[in-house]
């Protein structure tokens, strides 16, 4: 089995909190397969500009453009090397933490692992035998101390790991 390699990203909001994507990020991200986008793209410009760096998946988030609502949905099921990962904004729900309406919008379904945003928290960890990760944000950290987006690589295992970086350049 060959070793894939992907780029997760969420809640970019361009422009409103970058005028373009990180340096840290792009060099980061070069010579992925694709990459997954868990929402909060705002334009459909970052879609066009992702996609000439490597094929892009991902869904809709709470801030993004009727355009984008039109080419990707709100959640989304992959299958990749017998592996099967959900991805959703994590928006979606009342009452409940991110990682928790995450979970309850893939309710039902047998998942390796579920990608989301919404929260700009980088968070990894199981919940059963699922584990769910988000990559916090690449522009709009808040008040976490680094900007961030994660690594998933299949293999033999499947490994996801976030990638920190301090200056938005």
């Amino acid at each position: 089995m060959f070793t894939l390699k992907i780029a997760v990203i969420a809640d970019t909001h361009l422009p409103k909190k970058a005028k373009k994507l990180p340096q840290s990020l792009i060099n980061g991200i070069h010579g992925v397969n694709f990459i997954i986008h868990a929402g909060d793209w705002q334009t459909m410009e970052l879609y066009e500009e992702l996609s000439l760096i490597a094929p892009v998946l991902g869904v809709s988030g709470n801030v993004d453009t009727p355009e984008i609502k039109d080419i990707v949905g709100e959640k989304l099921i992959i299958d990749k090397q017998g592996y099967k990962i959900g991805v959703v904004h994590g928006h979606l729900g009342k009452k409940r933490t991110t990682p928790e309406r995450a979970l309850e919008a893939f309710k039902g379904e047998a998942l390796d692992l579920i990608l989301f945003g919404h929260s700009h928290i980088p968070y990894k960890q199981y919940h059963g035998k699922t584990l769910l990760f988000n990559p916090g944000s690449p522009t709009d950290k808040r008040k976490q101390p680094q900007y961030s987006y994660g690594i998933l690589e299949f293999g033999e295992t499947l490994k996801i790991n976030h990638h920190f970086y301090s200056i938005k350049d």
